[in-house]
């Protein structure tokens, strides 16, 4: 019998981030673990998948984090505030998808990517996970793709400013809010009243800036958070980021607009040689443009440059269009961070 390399739990397994986590952690480096897929009791008994094997989803309880190596949380903030102290006690290393650890005492926000890319940096580096740390918060997805990029470009060219505008998709707030902007675009076609116990406001066939008072969607809380873990994944080693973060009617993927100056002129040649590397696709002229549509199911954050100085060769600022599947980003970065705190403990409990 092949030995298992970890015991692992994904708490929220049902939801939609635990889904791709399961996904994704089944084609990993941590993929001959055991999984042990935990939910609240309404999804207990489910059936699902982790890689080629089929999985029921266990009742969620005091006892389900006995003889764990690592738990992912993946579901809500509730259930992550209200377990992970079980999880720790029982000298699991934890993983939270949600961001309900932040401001937790020694808790890490973290995107080993971005590290790798400012590592080379004379300046200090931030805190690294040690024994000692509790839990990392994987960081928002958005904010890993902007500090990659101006990483990235930061290594070959000075950056002077980074600013972006998200376009936020329905699914980085679960099932509830598919629905809704679904209920809606249905009921909007047929003349019916819309729901609006999600987002208190017409997000299909519109764009806003905000939302209603009433709304269960926060904008403003996601927007704070973005600017959050940047500045913390930037560690002062990159431009501070001017953000604006729009509601788009769409259920999947970011698409996102960045404006990046440099102290010195480059060409766009330049530039997209600068980004290309692992985990940044860059897509020519010649290739149609990313989108939401053509992120889902790629690993990479897909990007396209093109320059703002009118008809000449070279110049300072330039535009890039960025896109990734946000839930595959969220789980990848997730394992990344899992892969560092299963560094620290070479061997699992599982023999």
């Amino acid at each position: 019998m092949t030995e298992r390399m970890y015991r692992i739990g994904i708490v929220g397994a049902s939801s939609l981030a635990g889904k791709e986590l399961s996904e994704e952690l089944a084609e990993s480096v941590l993929g001959a673990s055991d999984f042990v897929l935990l939910d609240e009791e309404e999804a207990a008994g489910q059936v699902t998948s982790a890689g080629d094997e089929v999985v029921f989803i266990q009742r969620l309880e005091t006892s389900s984090f006995d003889r764990m190596d690592l738990v992912f949380f993946a579901g809500s903030a509730a259930v992550t505030k209200k377990h992970w102290q079980a999880a720790r006690r029982e000298g699991a290393s934890i993983v939270d998808l949600t961001y309900a650890l932040e401001g937790e005492k020694d808790v890490l926000v973290r995107a080993p990517w971005v590290a790798e890319v400012l590592a080379d940096k004379s300046e200090p580096g931030g805190p690294e996970p040690d024994l000692k740390t509790p839990a990392l918060v994987a960081a928002h997805p958005v904010a890993v793709m902007l500090a990659l990029v101006a990483g990235r470009l930061q290594a070959k060219m000075a950056l002077t400013s980074v600013a972006a505008t998200v376009m936020e998709p329905a699914s980085e707030y679960g099932r509830a809010a598919m629905d809704e902007l679904h209920q809606q675009t249905v009921t909007l076609l047929s003349f019916q009243t819309l729901p609006r116990e999600q987002y208190d406001a017409q997000v299909a066939f519109n764009l806003l800036p905000s939302l209603g008072d009433a709304a269960k969607v926060k904008l403003s809380a996601t927007e704070r958070r973005i600017r959050k873990h940047y500045a913390g994944l930037a560690d002062s080693l990159l431009p501070e980021l001017a953000l604006q973060v729009i509601q788009a009617p769409v259920f999947h993927g970011y698409v996102v607009s960045m404006l990046v100056e440099l102290s010195g002129e480059a060409t766009q040649e330049e530039v997209e040689a600068a980004l290309a590397g692992e985990h940044i696709d860059v897509v020519s002229e010649e290739s149609d443009p990313p989108s939401n549509l053509s992120a889902a199911g790629q690993e990479d954050i897909m990007v396209r440059v093109s320059g703002d100085f009118g008809q000449g060769e070279r110049g300072r600022r330039f535009w890039l269009w960025l896109a990734a599947d946000n839930l595959k980003l969220a789980a990848l970065n997730a394992i990344a961070c899992g892969g560092e705190l299963s560094r620290l403990r070479p061997r699992g409990k599982v023999q």
